[in-house]
């Protein structure tokens, strides 16, 4: 399938919380690691499937969430396209470690969808 659901992210209000009920609830593997602005990431391994992350949420009065990312070949293009067709763009293109890039955009009915374009390795 071209441009496939690749990783899910919970940020959350009560990250401890949330860190103990899902791993109680589905015994995914968490693994924490450091981001370079001192946050945590906890990386979500499910095994077979999409995996995922959890983190604080960054966004002050925003509900706990769960945020999508489908991969994309070119991030700025598709960021620019979904602009292009009605949609908003919440966070432009962002660089992440040296794993790839990000951004986030709103479609027209109001849904968040991220998207992620991986390195080259």
């Amino acid at each position: 399938m071209a441009n496939p659901f690749v990783h899910v992210e919970l940020q959350s209000n009560e990250l401890s919380k949330a860190r103990e009920f899902y791993q109680q609830l589905f015994k995914w593997k968490l693994e924490d690691m450091k981001m370079p602005d001192g946050q945590v990431y906890t990386m979500i391994g499910v095994g077979e499937g999409t995996g995922g992350g959890m983190m604080k949420n960054m966004a002050p009065g925003m509900p706990s969430h769960w945020l999508a990312y489908v991969s994309v070949d070119d991030i700025a293009a598709s960021t620019k396209r979904a602009k292009e067709l009605g949609g908003k763009v919440v966070l432009d293109v962002t660089p992440v470690a040296d794993m790839g890039s990000m951004s986030v955009i709103i479609d027209p009915s109001g849904a968040a969808l991220g998207l992620w374009q991986a390195k080259k390795r």
